[in-house]
């Protein structure tokens, strides 16, 4: 028996033996043995109240989230930033399909990795190897993409003539984004060998990723060639390698989703009316004018790229 618990049988036996007698009150009264009325208190005491729905006990706020469809995106801005470009979508796709959308800002790439897994985000926006990883997974299905399509290129300073190959720079540095960043994972990919892989330095933003290669304080950079192509006016670099065209950032939607909102999602996220609540977003990726539709079949395949990372497979 705890101290709690022995504390109330005390505080019991004392009431029992210090109450005045009732029998004076009512020659009716029924006498009430004391060790009944022992028995009564201690069950009194640890008799639980009637239990309310769990969902009445949650705050107003947490009540309507678990209720809510859940968008999100990678946390690759700042909150404040997040909510400027990703609240105004949740809000245009609350009043398209009639239902409660909120924005969730995952604040890490743990947190977004691990509840992306878990299925506790609805609708996504993020890298075509995350989409197609869902797609495999999650039963998601993939709504509309950004039109314009991904080619990475690894480039090298011009006067580093000795590289012909990507899989010569084994060992050698890179400046690139942290993985699983698409472009650095499609880099990683070209090393087979634990032995011999690259050195990755890691490097926020396409920019400073190309001036890293210029400076020297990598021999080599991975980014996509729009933005080699921007940069590289001059002519200071040279191509290593170049992937293939494949598709590029995506909105998808998870089995929460009824396939008949996921259909008014995509139609209305690649409609004219989506210019306003998508401003910021599309300006942020540089999507232009509007969103495309998108099908599963097209980004089959782009889930592999997640192979080695830890919690995928």
């Amino acid at each position: 028996m705890n101290i709690k618990s022995a504390q109330i049988i005390s505080l019991a036996l004392l009431a029992v033996l210090f109450a005045p007698p009732l029998a004076a009150e009512s020659s009716d009264a029924k006498k009430i043995p004391p060790l009944q009325s022992i028995a009564t208190a201690i069950k009194t005491a640890f008799t639980p109240s009637s239990p309310a729905t769990a969902k009445n006990n949650l705050p107003e706020r947490i009540v309507e989230e678990q209720e809510a469809l859940i968008f999100t995106a990678p946390p690759r801005e700042t909150p404040a930033a997040a909510q400027e470009i990703y609240q105004p979508v949740a809000a245009y796709l609350s009043q398209i399909i009639g239902k409660k959308v909120v924005y969730k800002d995952p604040g890490t790439w743990g947190v977004y990795r691990t509840e992306m897994l878990q299925g506790k985000y609805d609708i996504i926006f993020d890298g075509p190897h995350f989409n197609s990883y869902r797609m495999e997974k999650l039963s998601h299905n993939i709504l509309v993409k950004i039109p314009e399509r991904h080619e990475f290129v690894v480039i090298v300073r011009k006067d580093k003539g000795s590289f012909d190959t990507v899989q010569q720079m084994a060992g050698r540095t890179f400046c690139a984004h942290a993985p699983p960043n698409l472009a650095t994972l499609v880099l990683l990919s070209k090393f087979d060998n634990p032995s011999r892989q690259p050195v990755i330095v890691s490097t926020n933003g396409w920019d400073k990723i190309y001036d890293g290669v210029i400076s020297g304080k990598c021999v080599g950079g991975v980014l996509p060639m729009l933005n080699l192509k921007k940069y590289d006016r001059a002519g200071l670099t040279r191509v290593v390698f170049k992937t293939q065209a494949m598709p590029n950032q995506a909105f998808s939607a998870g089995p929460r989703v009824s396939l008949e909102d996921q259909s008014k999602i995509a139609q209305a996220l690649a409609s004219p009316n989506a210019a306003g609540p998508t401003e910021k977003l599309r300006a942020a990726f540089k999507v232009g004018d509007s969103f495309a539709l998108a099908s599963n079949q097209e980004y089959q395949g782009l889930a592999e790229y997640l192979r080695n990372e830890w919690g995928y497979y």
